[in-house]
């Protein structure tokens, strides 16, 4: 299985989460991200109408479809050109299509039990959700310090200003959803993904040092 994807998500650490309801407006959110620098973005699955959006915003960015709790969503959202696919829960008939068909899965965790199992089961980014419910930047502090072995992208209600706290908890990625786009143009959408990207960029070289 590629790893590129995944990769790639670790390098630039900002992955913007799309939820809404109109295909139409997914593409322009997406558009919008991809302006701005962002390589990988997932599209929640709300309604079939979705899946078209993923095959429009495929051709010119990397999809991951996410939402995805059934073995026929993940199936129809590969043919429709999603690259990835990620899931709120963690189930193993998710982790064999992964394998079977050698697309990356990203899988949804809420404790740390979880996040251990789904480890084990060699996914290999691992979706720490509702972040903010559980206790935010210190439970994955805490998570972390236990098993600092674990991928972990925390993801549920995190606002742009809160990402690079989130990666100096250490965070692989950080998943960012309505603060990104809700209320926005595209216009303002480009330039708050530039703004994120440049200081996540910054921050990465200067934690370096």
């Amino acid at each position: 299985m590629s790893e590129n994807y995944i990769n790639t998500i670790a390098e630039d650490k900002v992955y913007p989460i799309i939820r809404c309801k109109e295909a139409d407006r997914a593409v322009e959110i997406a558009k919008a991200l991809v302006q701005g620098g962002i390589r990988v973005l997932e599209i929640n699955v709300e309604n079939p109408s979705i899946y078209e959006a993923i095959n429009e915003v495929s051709k010119y960015a990397t999809v991951c479809a996410g939402g995805i709790i059934t073995s026929t969503q993940a199936d129809y959202a590969i043919k429709n050109g999603a690259k990835l696919f990620a899931s709120p829960i963690f189930q193993m008939s998710l982790v064999k299509i992964s394998k079977n068909l050698r697309i990356p899965f990203i899988a949804g965790t809420s404790t740390a039990n979880e996040a251990y199992n789904a480890w084990k089961s060699r996914i290999p980014l691992i979706k720490l959700f509702p972040a903010d419910a559980m206790g935010g930047v210190q439970y994955i502090e805490n998570i972390l310090r236990q098993m600092p072995f674990l991928n972990l992208m925390p993801t549920g209600n995190i606002k742009l200003s809160e990402i690079v706290t989130y990666i100096n908890a250490g965070a692989a990625a950080v998943g960012v959803g309505r603060d990104f786009y809700q209320g926005f143009t595209a216009h303002e959408i480009t330039d708050r993904t530039k703004e994120i990207l440049t200081e996540v960029k910054d921050f990465t070289k200067w934690n370096k040092k």
